[in-house]
């Protein structure tokens, strides 16, 4: 394993991240005796903890692990329960650290771990009132005469398709900094929301009339085929429709431009008033762009992963700024970054993370650009 590898995995580890193989891997490095000692050292450096490293409660940090162990491997249990016993004793001996970490304020107190602001997930409904998501709930969706119109499944929700030949009855999702969720439409359409994100949309489309709804932010579309009912995304700047597709709209208010990117069929965007001659058109591979405040809409050949796969977690950055990169950790982390590097800010990068705490994220620019930074609960600052 590298030498970064190991060090993405402890912080992983650390921060209450890592998934079960990624533990496996760990405690499988941890079987060498010299590896250990790498693991202490990179977490006093790391986490400003002293020789109190040494004299920690066995006994706590077995019964953690434990927990931890059985938390990670419900589904998987009976399989792979015992290869988690077998490197017990590694960890106990080589993360004992953890028990003070996870329960004393030497770290907070010292400025090295981020404190991420949580703000919640709200679904406002056409009469302005307004009410939170809890994501680890499951329940039905009501309107405001007590009928169900669907149900939430956790952390996304799912409407039903009933026929309605009624007036078209709007709800908004609005997703904060450092969350996601998803939406699955009356039509089937499903919705991938991005943290920062406003989506306005039907309870209910309408017999004989086009699906619409209006987007600021960031969103992935799988639109559900109907070839009688043209589906359009309304952002300020371009109006994206379709048929039935998949495509990811970015549409932050503050970023210079508006992108569409084509994984899967055919869209036309233009804007204004939709005509014959200002449509653009694009194909599998496309992105079109509008920076806004300008008429054009240029198009331009990509590798759509690079676009979709904050769906999954991931963040990718391909020939971005810094200060574009930190806009999207923001949002990503619900953080604020103050850069005082002002040269830094126009520096060009490339780096993907998969599913990274961010304090993953901010070792790595720190050990290969050699960029100084300072923590302070949910602020960040750039020297």
């Amino acid at each position: 394993m590298t030498v970064k590898k190991s060090e993405r995995l402890i912080v992983k580890f650390i921060t209450n991240q890592a998934s079960q193989e990624e533990i496996e891997t760990l405690t499988e490095w941890l079987k060498e005796e010299e590896n250990q000692i790498v693991f202490k050292d990179f977490v006093k450096t790391n986490y400003a903890i002293d020789s109190v490293v040494n004299t920690f409660d066995s006994t706590e940090v077995r019964k953690q692990l434990s927990e931890r162990i059985q938390k990670e491997n419900n589904v998987f249990q009976k399989r792979r329960f015992s290869s988690y016993y077998k490197y017990a004793a590694i960890l106990i001996v080589a993360l004992g650290c953890f028990y003070f970490y996870k329960n004393s304020n030497l770290f907070h107190s010292k400025g090295n771990v981020v404190v991420p602001r949580q703000d919640e997930i709200v679904l406002q409904s056409e009469n302005e009132s307004s009410e939170t998501i809890d994501t680890s709930e499951s329940k039905n969706l009501t309107d405001k005469e007590g009928r169900i119109i669907g149900k939430q499944e956790k952390n996304r929700l799912v409407y039903s398709n009933a026929s309605y030949n009624g007036k078209l009855v709007y709800n908004t999702l609005k997703i904060p900094y450092g969350k996601k969720f998803e939406v699955q439409l009356s039509d089937g359409t499903v919705i991938h929301l991005n943290a920062g994100t406003s989506l306005r949309y039907p309870v209910q489309f309408i017999k004989n009339q086009n699906r619409q709804v209006y987007l600021t932010g960031e969103a992935y579309f799988e639109v559900a085929k109907d070839k009688a009912h043209p589906f359009t995304v309304n952002t300020q700047e371009v109006d994206v429709e379709v048929l039935g597709t998949k495509f990811n709209v970015n549409s932050y208010t503050e970023d210079v431009s508006t992108d569409v990117v084509l994984v899967e069929g055919k869209v036309s965007l233009y804007k204004d008033k939709k005509t014959t001659e200002n449509q653009v058109y694009l194909t599998p591979g496309l992105k079109g762009s509008n920076t806004h405040g300008q008429q054009k809409i240029s198009t331009e050949s990509v590798n759509t992963d690079y676009y979709t796969a904050w769906v999954k977690g991931s963040l990718v950055f391909k020939n971005a700024s810094f200060e574009s990169i930190i806009k999207k950790l923001e949002r990503h982390y619900n953080v604020t970054f103050i850069n005082k590097n002002k040269k830094l800010g126009k520096e060009i990068f490339n780096a993907r993370f998969d599913n990274e705490p961010i304090e993953v994220v901010l070792k790595y620019f720190s050990d290969s650009y050699a960029i100084d930074y300072k923590i302070n609960e949910d602020v960040i600052t750039i020297n």
